[in-house]
């Protein structure tokens, strides 16, 4: 396959769900205005943090994966897994790769990457992790990296996810996602570089000035944001599309040969029109792997607390 970028970045927002479409996102809007985006990709099920980081980063659903919040914050991923990080898959095919994995989270760096990769990490909160994160592309120019920024989730748990809160969190948080991407400008690969931002869950607005949550397959819960821009991304809505398919983009934005899809494995796909390429397979619809029947919910479920 040929590559098609130098860089791949993608920027995880967790607990932001859908509602980036509700906040103030100029430099979202901005980064994104002739990109591809939606907000109504799926989760994976439940909608809980390991369990959609992991999907995102393995291409497996959890069903496969198995990880839970207490093993990726308590095991190191097995660097012999059946089920390789993009990490390591991306290590194989280009052997002097650069690499980084900055998480607020810390147990994704931690629990779904391989450690023996030489993938260079660093944890702080958002605002401390942002200008290292910038130094970082400037002074590495990577040919992957993945981002994630926790505080719109901590945002979501404490005052209910949509409220004002929450929102303003957003707000707070699409400034640095623009420093990120500035940082991509000022290092000069913007133009080779496909950068992603994506959130993992939503979550509930209880009311009352009760704690928002998530973990189950609700509306608010289980759709969520997509978006990409770069060379030959579209300016398009998604129409369907999982968070595993995320793996799926980084292979083919990188020019690896994914692997072939299996229900009992990888279930990763590159959306439908979301590239300017012709020879992209028809997506596969696998709501029935996600317990996403119907599509749209019905009946809210009742989420489970982390």
């Amino acid at each position: 396959m040929e590559r098609k970028f130098s860089s791949v970045i993608v920027l995880g927002v967790d607990g932001a769900g859908a509602f980036i479409k509700d906040a103030d996102t100029p430099c979202f809007d901005k980064i994104f205005s002739k990109g591809a985006v939606t907000y109504s990709a799926l989760s994976s099920n439940p909608t809980i943090s390991a369990e959609c980081w992991g999907s995102m980063l393995l291409g497996v659903g959890p069903e496969i994966h198995k990880l839970t919040n207490g093993i990726v914050s308590s095991t190191p991923y097995p660097t012999d897994s059946p089920f390789p990080s993009l990490f390591r898959r991306i290590k194989e095919s280009y052997p002097d790769a650069e690499l980084g994995s900055y998480c607020d989270w810390n147990p994704i760096t931690y629990g779904i990457v391989e450690s023996n990769l030489g993938v260079s990490t660093d944890t702080a909160v958002d605002d401390e992790l942002t200008p290292i994160i910038c130094d970082y592309i400037k002074n590495k120019k990577p040919d992957f990296l993945f981002i994630q920024f926790d505080s719109v989730d901590g945002a979501g748990h404490d005052h209910g996810y949509g409220t004002p809160e929450h929102l303003d969190r957003i707000n707070h948080v699409d400034k640095l996602i623009n420093k990120v991407y500035e940082a991509t400008v000022e290092a000069e690969i913007v133009e080779n570089t496909l950068f992603i931002v994506v959130a993992d869950h939503g979550g509930t607005n209880p009311g009352n000035g009760e704690r928002g949550s998530h973990g189950g397959w609700t509306d608010e819960e289980k759709y969520v944001t997509f978006a990409a821009t770069g060379m030959g991304v579209n300016n398009a809505t998604i129409e369907n599309m999982n968070i595993r398919d995320i793996a799926a983009i980084v292979l083919y934005a990188l020019g690896i040969e994914a692997p072939k899809f299996d229900e009992s494995g990888w279930t990763s796909q590159v959306p439908y029109g979301l590239f300017n390429d012709e020879s992209i397979p028809d997506y596969r619809d696998i709501s029935h792997l996600t317990g996403a029947q119907p599509r749209i919910s019905k009946v809210a479920h009742t989420s489970e607390l982390i």
